[in-house]
């Protein structure tokens, strides 16, 4: 075995197998709550009173034989019922013997309902029954233990693919390293940025514990993860930053080189910087522990990545764009086709970044094959997850609703669906007008028709495995397909469509010319999760440290510097507009939403900007963050899946200023008018 083929066996072994573990068993304890609500309703069908039965009954204590005369005599003696005149004198309180009888006649009848229950209970109490209770009870704590593991399988899980991604060189950065000083500066700013992130975990966790409050042994575990963490990513890079790899040239600039240094890592030393100098070193760490607050989501984006990396071993996506092919359409026009096909699994993977990273590589795959020039692939590729953020059923919708009770995910949806519409009819306009370089040769429908209802039935079974999974979760497990359940089904998908492939592919492995070569399940599966622990940990520590950023933001105090409310509503819009777009320039989606909440909506709303007008411009406005430079988070990420060498090559091509620059420019100009629509036109209904 070769060393690099050692190498990547060793980081299989020590990386993507715990971290597919890892994310099965989100999915599990996820799907385990589903399987125990149908547990507890068929335990209700068969047997009646099931609820009562999942302990075993306790014999009641009271006398069903009680004797009510005597107790009736007994009760009135006590309570001083007597002729006696000196009880009179003393305030002795007389009963009366017919509500004596009956509070005791009641009582002896409970007392022998509960034994009636008991019996009956007992002799339900079969043998079926206690090996089912013990089934269903072993679901209820596996539920319990998944609600309270997700902290830490989150912590686990960001700190394994952190110090892998780091070992990869796989972090999200402005340039890839090129240069030995490249190399050289990142690697040695990325030791002191984790150096700060271990420095001020440990700092959080001895200011927890000098609380007067004794810390539960939860809270210390959760401390000591991180710390352990930090330390492990700490030493990855330290040991990257001696290891220097010889495929690196020699020389470079410096300015070049700070361009190399990874996007947490400038956050890191953003916000641990202005922490320490305000005497509050433990903030980074703290803004991090915020992370568990929303666990859950960040999870269902590790799930998401899985997701979208599985997509990427299947032939899928190939097939669906063989289904527009026979219409030789040009590439401007199946650029467009590709960005809309692709809102619908946008809106399943939540964030635009998060789509990139999932099926980015596959999109600019199948452009550049249909003939697409690359800068039109990079812009169609970047912008691929931008228009689906607004749809059903997103999960950064979902999160906006849960942090805002001025709107409600159906609102949100609603109007998303119009904003949709806008931005395709942009994207569509610039796209097929500005610097169109093809000829609208359509294929004649009769010709085109007929291919593409054929390319259509290679697509059939993998609906069919679809809607097996869909229907089996709906009706043996009563979910629904949602944007809540949708982090769970989606992996399951995936995996059913890997274990078909890998059944109908395997049959025809041999003859080549009916099927392409498959390299079968567990290989697929494989790859999938290398490619996933590396996206992992570059997306989930960017961030963590995001949130940080939206820390320093808060703190400093910067909003405050603008009036809490307008007099005019477009002023307050002008203002929010120009606001999101930069923190969508340096932030990540969740981050910039749980900041926005805190700080610019209330201004928002109290400058009279309806609630659902305000988040409807907010994503908008991110996304077009997203596609500006200097950070262009979308065409980093697009760049990190296609490969540096096919950016680098598209901006060595000629042309006039926009074919030089189409892949940057052209986003630009369709999201851009789609926000000025968006934020202002509502106003002259309201305003």
């Amino acid at each position: 075995m070769s060393q690099i083929g050692f190498r990547r066996t060793r980081l299989e072994w020590f990386s993507s197998l715990p971290a597919c573990l890892l994310l099965l068993a989100v999915v599990l304890f996820s799907t385990s709550s589903d399987i125990h609500n149908q547990m507890l309703r068929a335990g209700e069908q068969m047997w009646g009173s099931y609820y009562k039965l999942r302990s075993d009954p306790v014999q009641p204590s009271c006398n069903p034989n009680r004797d009510i005369e005597a107790a009736v005599q007994q009760e009135l003696a006590e309570s001083g019922a007597s002729d006696d005149p000196m009880a009179a004198l003393l305030g002795a309180h007389e009963k009366d013997p017919a509500d004596v009888r009956l509070a005791i006649e009641r009582s002896v009848a409970d007392c022998q309902a509960s034994f009636a229950s008991y019996e009956n209970l007992k002799d339900k109490l079969t043998p079926s029954v206690k090996a089912y209770r013990a089934v269903e009870l072993f679901v209820a704590d596996l539920i319990a233990f998944g609600l309270e593991s997700q902290r830490y399988i989150l912590v686990i899980l960001v700190m394994l693919c952190a110090v892998t991604a780091t070992l990869s060189r796989h972090h999200i950065a402005m340039r890839a390293m090129e240069t030995r000083l490249d190399y050289t500066v990142s690697h040695t700013l990325q030791t002191i940025a984790n150096a700060m992130l271990l420095g001020s975990s440990v700092i959080f966790r001895q200011s927890s514990m000098g609380d007067e409050t004794t810390m539960s042994a939860e809270a210390l575990l959760l401390h000591n993860l991180w710390i352990i963490g930090f330390a492990c990513l700490t030493l990855a890079s330290l040991y990257r930053l001696f290891r220097v790899p010889d495929d690196l040239r020699d020389g470079g600039s410096l300015n070049k080189a700070f361009l190399a240094v990874p996007l947490y890592t400038v956050m890191c030393l953003i916000s641990g910087t202005y922490f320490v100098l305000i005497g509050h070193a433990s903030g980074i760490g703290i803004y991090l522990g915020k992370m568990m607050e929303l666990a859950d989501m960040f999870l269902n984006v590790g799930l998401y990545v899985w997701v979208g990396m599985m997509l990427k071993q299947t032939r899928l996506a190939t097939l669906v764009f063989d289904v527009f092919r026979p219409w030789r359409m040009p590439p401007e026009m199946l650029a467009v086709v590709a960005v809309l096909v692709a809102a619908v699994p946008t809106a399943y993977t939540g964030a635009s970044g998060i789509f990139v990273i999932a099926a980015g590589a596959v999109i600019y795959g199948e452009l550049r094959a249909a003939g697409a020039r690359r800068h039109l692939a990079l812009a169609a590729t970047a912008m691929s997850g931008s228009l689906g953020v607004v749809l059903r059923p997103c999960l950064l919708v979902v999160v906006i609703a849960y942090l805002n009770r001025e709107v409600t995910t159906d609102e949100l949806f609603g109007w998303g669906i119009w904003v949709f519409v806008l931005t395709a009819i942009m994207f569509m306009t610039v796209a097929l007008t500005v610097n169109r370089q093809s000829k609208f040769n359509l294929a004649p429908s009769a010709e085109a028709f007929p291919a593409m209802m054929q390319a259509l039935r290679p697509l059939i079974p993998y609906a069919l495995v679809i809607a097996g999974v869909v229907l089996l979760y709906r009706f043996a497990l009563d979910v629904r397909m949602d944007e809540f359940s949708a982090p769970r089904l989606l992996p399951v998908i995936m995996l059913a469509i890997l274990l078909f492939e890998h059944v109908t592919l395997k049959k025809t492995a041999g003859r080549a010319s009916e099927a392409p070569s498959h390299q079968g399940m567990e290989s697929s599966l494989r790859s999938a999760t290398n490619d996933t622990t590396s996206e992992i940990g570059a997306l989930l520590l960017l961030l963590g440290l995001s949130v940080s950023i939206g820390g320093v933001i808060e703190r400093s105090q910067i909003m405050e510097v603008f009036p809490q409310a307008f007099d005019s509503a477009w002023s307050a819009m002008l203002l929010m507009v120009v606001i999101l777009v930069i923190l969508g320039m340096i932030m990540d989606a969740f981050g910039a939403v749980i900041l926005v909440t805190a700080t610019v909506s209330t201004i928002a709303y109290s400058s009279g900007i309806h609630p659902i007008h305000f988040w409807m411009v907010t994503l908008v406005a991110f996304e077009l963050g997203y596609l500006s430079p200097p950070v262009a988070l979308n065409h980093l990420l697009t760049r990190q899946v296609v490969g540096e060498a096919e950016v680098l090559a598209a901006q060595q091509e000629g042309g006039t200023f926009y074919q030089r620059h189409e892949r940057i420019i052209m986003p630009l100009i369709a999201m851009g008018i789609s926000l000025v629509l968006v934020a202002f036109v509502p106003l002259l209904f309201y305003a």
